[in-house]
């Protein structure tokens, strides 16, 4: 009698093309966002940007408000190796002496170059916060004798590159509260909107039509003028987040509105609704994942404009107050034509701006290409 074998079971081959017809939305997003080179390039950046928002008590050199009497404007120190004989050295700076120009009669930073200030480090600093919450008492690089200005000075004589560190903590992050604060109400909103319809999406789609007549500037001025200039930094943070974050999620709403209106009649919902799903289930495990990644795209392209709100707000003087610190307020002191003539190092915190909002652009243009992989090569 012969022993009937085990039935041999066939399974597709899941490799080269064939793959796509068994992978997951999520891996097919994957997939076609790994070849987005300029993607990929801002999610490098934009981790190194937040690398140094987060370390910043111990990448910069000094404090955020600590001054150097007498070195008010000074320009950005140069970082030589060789010394006027042309001798090799570790990497050190030159002390400032000051020069009349006789041309301009006004006082230029010169270098004095009869004695060298080598640059170490992991220096011992006077002990301080990382973050806040981790008592240390090093700093990444300084040295001994004369201050090390990587980005030059500001007019009271403050290191500005240290400044856009800490300041770098407050901008990059104000974004991310903001959109969470937009996401709550505008998905919620948008969702009851969408899928009760009749009087409730009337009145939630005049509110918006309401909100949204209104001029961002002006009204970003009349809310945060509200804020008491007393107070705290950490309260005015998440007041201007508030702020960011209430009158934003209009335009989440009214996409969120929409796509519900078209999924809520499909076959799939209605055997849900048969089946007795409540309406938030309905439209947290039904109707919102269908657009999960519109919703993504949203989110990244959303936190660089709370950034530029957060940066005008404090350009105005109407964000977060001294002597707290952010780029916005870096950025007041480059108001008039001067700054920008004889003093241009002063702009840097405005390069960081650009280039946060530029590197967030390309992973949304990224994760926008990625959404839909079947329709790219």
């Amino acid at each position: 009698m012969t022993t009937p074998q085990p039935a041999i079971e066939l399974k597709p081959e899941r490799g080269g093309e064939e793959r796509i017809f068994y992978a997951t939305q999520w891996q097919l997003m994957w997939w076609q966002y790994r070849k987005n080179r300029l993607a990929f390039f801002g999610m490098f950046v934009l981790g190194i940007l937040y690398f140094m928002a987060i370390f910043a008590g111990v990448l910069a050199p000094y404090e955020s408000t600590e001054r150097f009497g007498g070195l008010e404007m000074a320009p950005p120190t140069k970082i030589h190796i060789r010394d006027e004989e042309g001798n090799l050295h570790r990497p050190f700076i030159y002390a400032f002496d000051f020069k009349v120009n006789m041309d301009t009669l006004r006082r230029e930073f010169v270098e004095n170059t009869s004695e060298r200030y080598p640059i170490y480090f992991f220096v011992a600093s006077e002990p301080h916060k990382l973050m806040n919450v981790i008592p240390v008492k090093w700093r990444l690089l300084g040295t001994e004798g004369a201050p090390l200005f990587l980005f030059g000075a500001d007019h009271l004589g403050r290191d500005l590159f240290s400044r856009t560190l800490y300041g770098s903590s407050i901008s990059m992050f104000i974004g991310f509260a903001a959109v969470i604060v937009t996401f709550l109400i505008g998905i919620s909103l948008g969702g009851i909107a969408g899928y009760l319809g009749g009087l409730i999406d009337e009145v939630i789609m005049r509110v918006i039509d309401f909100m949204t007549s209104i001029p961002n500037i002006p009204l970003w001025m009349s809310l945060a003028a509200a804020i008491p200039r007393d107070w705290p930094v950490i309260r005015t943070y998440f007041a201007i987040t508030l702020i960011l974050g209430v009158i934003s999620w209009g335009g989440l709403a009214r996409v969120v509105r929409g796509k519900l209106l078209s999924l809520r009649e499909d076959d799939f919902i209605m055997a849900a609704r048969l089946y007795g799903a409540s309406v938030s289930r309905l439209i947290a495990r039904y109707l919102l994942p269908n657009f999960m990644s519109y919703l993504l795209v949203n989110i990244t392209l959303a936190i660089p404009g709370n950034i530029l709100g957060e940066t005008s707000l404090s350009f105005l003087g109407l964000g977060i107050q001294p002597p707290a610190v952010s780029w916005g307020t870096l950025l007041q002191d480059s108001q008039n034509l001067t700054v920008v003539a004889q003093r241009p190092w002063q702009l840097i915190p405005g390069g960081f701006v650009i280039v946060t909002v530029l590197m967030f652009n390309f992973i949304g243009d990224g994760l926008r290409d990625a959404a839909d992989p079947y329709t790219r090569g």
